[in-house]
C-alpha cells in the first residue's frame, strides 16, 4: 500500500485530479447502481410472492366453497377448476398425505420439476424458491381427504429481467467510467489552467524580473483571490527591492562623502601638513567632525534596523508617565536651543499609560522636535499639544517654518530623503530621523503623520495606543 501511495505521489497534480474525480464519480455511480439493483430485485420478488399468495387464497376459497369430495370421479371437475385459476408458466398440484400427486394443473411446466413435500395440518403457507420457481404449500382437509396444495410460479422471466437490468447497469457503468475519465480530465484542466497561468507568471518573474503580474480574471473565486494576493505581494517585494536598492545607493553616497573628506585630509597630512601646526589642527578637527557624522549615521542605521525588527518580534513595554517623558525631552532640547520657545499643553496625557517604552517615546519625540527646530526658519516658537481619539493618544508638535511642499510630503518617510527644495537647504543629518520615528510608531501599532498648517509651518502627529487597563 505504501508503495502505491509512493508511486501516486509522483503523478502530476492534473492527473491526480483526473483520477480522484473519476474515481469519486464511479464510486457514487456504483453505489447508486447497487442500491437500485438490490431494491428492484427485492421489489420484483415481493411482487411475485404477493401474486402467489393471492393465487393460494383464491384456490383455497374455491376448494372450500365447492366442498367437492376428492374422489376419482370428481378429479376431472376439480382439475378444470384448477386450470381456470392457474397462470401461464405455473402449476397447481394437490398431493395426498402419502406424497402422491392427486390432481395436477400445469402450463409449460413438468410435474417432475418440483419436489413433493407434505405439510402438516397445523402449518400455514410455506414459501420456498426452488431453481427458477417459487413454490407455496398449504395443508388442506376436505371431508376425509388430507393433503397438501401447491401453487408454483416460474420466476424465469423475473430473473431474466433482473439479469437484463444487471447488464444495463454494467454497460452504463463502463460508459460512466469513460465519461468520468473525460469529465475528470476536463475538470482538472479547468482547475489547473489558472494554476498553470500562475506558474507561467512566476517563471516570467524569474526570467524578466519583478514587473510581471497575474491577470486576476473576472471570476470572484479563491484562485482570483490568490492571484490578487500574489500581485500585492509582488508589488510589495518590488517596492522593497527598489527601496533596498535606493537605500544601498544612498548609504554608499552618504558614506563616501565623509570618507573622502577624511582620506583627503589624511593624505594632506601625510604629504606635508604634519609639519604645519595650523594645517594639522584644521585637518584633525575636520576629520573628527566627519567621524562624528559617520558614527551618527551608523547609529541611525542600527536604530532603524532595530525598529524594523520590532514588526516581527514585538515586546510589550509601557510608558506609565508620558507627561514626564515629554517634559524631559523638551527640557533637553531647550538647553541645546535656548533661543527657542516651547509651549506645552499636556493635560490629555494625565493618568494614562501608553503602549511604548519610555526610551522609544523619548526617541520619537527627540526626532520630531529636532525636525521642527531644524526647519523652523526665523520662527522660534514650537507648540506641543496632546489629545485623545478612539482609544489613541495623540501628540502634536507644531512649528511655524516654511512647511513642506505637497510633492515632497509622500516621500519624507523614505530613508535618506531630504526635502531641500521646500526647506532651507540645510544639509545637516542624513534623512533617517523621520524613517526611524515612523518605523518605531508603526511597529508599536501607532503612526506618525506630517501635514502643513494653514497658517504656515508643519504639524507632526504621533498617534499611540493607550493601554486601556491602566486608565484611571
Amino acid at each position: 500500500m505504501k508503495r502505491i501511495f509512493s508511486v501516486f505521489s509522483y503523478i502530476p497534480i492534473h492527473w491526480k485530479l483526473t483520477l480522484w474525480s473519476a474515481l469519486l464519480l464511479c464510486l457514487l455511480f456504483a453505489a447508486n447502481n447497487v442500491v437500485q439493483f438490490v431494491f428492484v430485485e427485492k421489489w420484483m420478488m415481493k411482487q411475485e410472492e404477493q401474486e402467489i399468495e393471492r393465487d393460494m387464497k383464491e384456490l383455497l376459497n374455491l376448494l372450500l366453497a365447492k366442498e367437492v369430495a376428492f374422489e376419482k370421479e370428481n378429479y376431472a371437475l376439480i382439475r378444470t377448476q384448477l386450470e381456470r385459476i392457474n397462470v401461464r408458466n405455473g402449476m397447481i398440484r394437490i398431493i395426498s398425505d402419502e406424497g402422491n400427486p392427486i390432481i395436477v394443473a400445469a402450463d409449460n411446466m413438468s410435474d417432475e420439476w418440483v419436489s413433493r413435500k407434505i405439510t402438516d395440518e397445523n402449518s400455514k403457507n410455506i414459501l420456498q424458491i426452488e431453481d427458477e420457481m417459487i413454490v407455496m404449500r398449504r395443508s388442506i382437509t376436505i371431508f376425509n381427504f388430507q393433503g397438501t396444495v401447491e401453487v408454483v410460479r416460474s420466476i424465469a422471466e423475473v430473473e431474466r429481467l433482473i439479469m437484463a437490468f444487471y447488464r444495463i447497469m454494467v454497460i452504463s457503468s463502463i460508459v460512466v467510467i469513460i465519461i468520468s475519465g473525460l469529465g475528470g480530465r476536463l475538470l482538472a484542466r479547468g482547475l489547473m489552467k489558472p494554476l498553470q497561468s500562475m506558474n507561467e507568471t512566476i517563471r516570467k518573474v524569474k526570467q524578466n524580473g519583478l514587473k510581471e503580474r497575474m491577470s486576476p480574471g473576472l471570476a470572484n473565486d479563491d484562485i482570483s483571490s490568490l492571484k490578487i494576493m500574489f500581485n500585492e505581494m509582488m508589488d510589495q517585494v518590488e517596492r522593497s527591492f527598489h527601496q533596498q536598492k535606493q537605500f544601498v545607493e544612498d548609504a554608499s553616497h552618504e558614506l563616501r562623502t565623509p570618507i573622502a573628506i577624511i582620506e583627503g585630509h589624511l593624505a594632506l597630512l601625510r604629504r606635508w601638513g604634519k609639519n604645519d601646526p595650523k594645517v594639522l589642527e584644521e585637518s584633525l578637527q575636520i576629520s573628527m567632525t566627519e567621524l562624528v557624522r559617520l558614527k551618527k549615521l551608523v547609529e541611525d542605521l542600527l536604530t532603524l534596523s532595530r525598529a524594523e525588527k520590532l514588526n516581527s518580534v514585538r515586546v510589550e513595554e509601557y510608558c506609565s508617565d508620558p507627561m514626564e517623558v515629554i517634559s524631559e525631552a523638551v527640557k533637553k532640547r531647550a538647553v541645546v536651543h535656548p533661543d527657542f520657545h516651547f509651549k506645552l499643553e499636556l493635560e490629555y496625557f494625565q493618568l494614562i499609560t501608553l503602549r511604548i517604552s519610555d526610551m522609544q517615546l523619548e526617541q520619537i519625540i527627540q526626532i520630531l522636535l529636532d525636525n521642527a527646530i531644524k526647519y523652523s526658519g526665523n520662527s522660534k516658537n514650537i507648540v506641543i499639544l496632546t489629545s485623545r481619539s478612539n482609544g489613541d493618544a495623540i501628540l502634536t508638535i507644531k512649528d511655524y517654518g516654511i512647511g513642506i511642499s505637497e510633492q515632497d510630503l509622500p516621500f519624507v518617510w523614505d530613508r535618506f530623503y531630504r526635502a531641500d527644495k521646500s526647506r532651507n537647504g540645510s544639509s545637516e543629518g542624513y534623512g533617517l530621523g523621520l524613517s526611524i520615528a515612523k518605523q518605531l510608531a508603526v511597529s508599536l501599532q501607532g503612526d506618525v503623520r506630517l501635514m502643513n498648517n494653514p497658517e504656515g509651518g508643519t504639524s507632526a502627529l504621533l498617534v499611540l495606543p493607550i493601554y486601556e487597563e491602566t486608565i484611571k
